[in-house]
Parts: C-alpha cells; sequence; structure tokens
C-alpha cells in the first residue's frame, strides 16, 4: 500500500510598516501554533529601515519601536497609507530584496503580509498577474491590508488577480479601505476578527 504523505506548506511572511521578521514572528505564535501541523511560515525583513522620527500610528501597521518597511510615500522616508502621492521611495529595492528572498530560501506555496506588508503582497499578486515576477506563489493571505495610493503602483491593480486570496480585518482596522476583498480579485474569501485568534484550519483548507 502506498502511502502518501503531505509536506506543509512553505508561506512566505511580510511584515508590517515598523517591524521586522523577527518581530512579526513573535506576534504571529498563538497563530502559527495552530497551523504548525499545516504550514511552515518563513519570515523576512525588508532592507530599508524607518526612521525613528516617524511616528506612524499603529492602525498603519507601525510596530511601536524601531523597524523596517517597504516603502515610503514621501521623499523625506514617511509612510502614511491613506496618502497619495508620487513617491515609493525603496519600493524597487525591496521588490528586488523579496525575489532575491524567493531565489535563495525559496519556493514558497503562499505568501502573507500584515498592513503595510499586505500592501506589498498585493502589488506583488500584481506583478504576478502581468507576468512581471521572477517567482511565482499559488495563494495569498492578506491581513490588515490596504490598496496603495502612490500613483505609480496603480497600473498594478489594473489585471484581475486569479489566484485564491485570503483578506482578514479586525473589528478595529482604520488603515483597510473596504469592508470587502478588494474588487480586482475574484477568488477570494475574507473575515474578520476579534483579538488574537486569527486564522483556522479551515482557512487553509480552502487555499491549499
Amino acid at each position: 500500500m502506498n502511502v502518501t504523505t503531505q509536506l506543509p506548506l512553505r508561506i512566505l511572511c511580510l511584515h508590517g510598516y515598523r517591524q521586522t521578521g523577527t518581530t512579526f514572528r513573535e506576534k504571529t505564535g498563538a497563530f502559527r501554533k495552530q497551523l504548525k501541523k499545516h504550514a511552515e511560515f518563513v519570515f523576512m525583513t525588508s532592507p530599508i529601515q524607518v526612521p525613528s522620527n516617524d511616528k506612524v500610528k499603529e492602525e498603519e501597521g507601525g510596530g511601536g519601536g524601531e523597524g523596517a518597511g517597504w516603502w515610503f510615500s514621501q521623499p523625506n522616508n514617511s509612510f502614511r497609507a491613506q496618502e497619495v502621492s508620487q513617491c515609493v521611495k525603496g519600493y524597487q529595492e525591496c521588490l528586488d530584496a523579496i525575489e532575491e528572498f524567493a531565489r535563495e530560501s525559496g519556493p514558497f506555496d503562499g505568501i502573507l503580509g500584515f498592513s503595510q506588508g499586505a500592501a506589498m503582497l498585493g502589488l506583488l499578486c500584481g506583478l504576478q498577474q502581468q507576468g512581471k515576477l521572477s517567482f511565482s506563489f499559488k495563494f495569498a493571505i492578506f491581513a490588515s491590508s490596504f490598496k496603495s495610493r502612490s500613483l505609480p503602483h496603480q497600473s498594478l491593480y489594473s489585471e484581475t488577480i486569479t489566484l485564491p486570496t485570503l483578506h482578514i480585518y479586525g473589528e478595529t482596522d482604520q488603515s483597510s479601505e473596504c469592508n470587502a476583498p478588494l474588487p480586482h480579485h475574484s477568488s477570494s474569501f475574507m473575515t474578520d476578527f476579534t483579538g488574537t485568534q486569527v486564522v483556522g484550519e479551515r482557512w487553509v483548507e480552502r487555499l491549499s
């Protein structure tokens, strides 16, 4: 009799603004414990550091201390989720770093992003949909996400995203623009949460 062992899903994790891979890993301990039989979570840290004078609000993905980000919405190295801007300072450097990390530490079945990391994930989905990404992934999990308002990013929202996506929002999220999945995601599942219990096994089943 042949016995097939299903390997855990490998999921790349993108932290929020003013966080690091290490701090994001610490904050997701309970979440990862729920899914330890089903998924391996791999955390990376953005290469661009957030200056200590950028006092971004907690609801915009701030980690409350020193950390990193995925791009700045102003040339003075600051970021606001609701700010319409021509600036995407640091974005290309971070995109290059993600692609390099995927080459060296991948492959990954899916990607999980939190806050600005989830916004970055939305851009990765657009790049993959348009055939402009050097690696591939099968699903995306957005936690407290928002759509980038930086104008150079808008072309990445032009095509419908066909891979499965999960959108998770908290009751108090203020930077999340909508109460439903982004309209350019065709195969999506949405939920909300209270407290620290974010995702359960049934959502892994939906995405795998």
